[in-house]
């Protein structure tokens, strides 16, 4: 229930951001290209955007293993070898984690004393920075929940993206359908 919950809201923000996003600078160019004028707030709110959908990115990458990594030498070690040292891999990306956040919370702390606003925005840059937090918790979430399905056996990796297969398959799908529209026009 919680999973499902934090997944939902996760996706929703991303998709979310990249809309805010896409549409802030289309707007922008319009304006600027259309119109001769634009906002000088338009820039900066789209940095701080992409900011914040990168470290909800990375999050929503460990979920759905869209993430590339170099494995090759983890992929020929027996499985509980791999276990072993994927778990050992997931507490120190863990630590990490706690270290940023930690370091973080300092930085977002100072910030909200001394009241500092972003440069084009009345925003606060405690408010705006806040994501750094936010992200990296949800970052050690993902991790804490791959490290319980390698501890429960139900991985022994990380689920990263193989690249070579992918490109495989494609090189496969792409030499099917040239054969096959080759042989239609025959």
């Amino acid at each position: 229930m919680f999973s499902r919950i934090i997944n939902g809201l996760e996706e929703a923000i991303i998709a979310g951001l990249l809309a805010a996003m896409t549409l802030l600078v289309f707007f922008e160019v319009v304006l600027r290209f259309g119109f001769n004028t634009g906002f000088m707030w338009t820039q900066e709110l789209t940095l701080h955007l992409s900011f914040w959908m990168v470290l909800f990115g990375v999050s929503y990458g460990i979920k759905v293993g869209s993430h590339i990594g170099v494995d090759a030498l983890v992929k020929i070690l027996p499985p509980m070898v791999r276990r072993i040292v994927t778990g050992i891999a997931v507490v120190a990306c863990l630590a990490y984690c706690a270290i940023f956040i930690k370091g973080a919370w300092v930085y977002l702390s100072m910030m909200h004393t001394i009241g500092i606003e972003l440069e084009d925005m009345p925003i606060p840059k405690w408010v705006a920075h806040s994501v750094i937090v936010i992200g990296m918790v949800m970052i050690a979430l993902r991790l804490l929940q791959l490290l319980w399905e390698i501890i429960t056996g139900k991985t022994d990796s990380f689920n990263l993206f193989d690249e070579a297969k992918e490109s495989m398959h494609l090189a496969e799908e792409t030499k099917s359908s040239t054969t096959n529209h080759g042989g239609d026009s025959a």
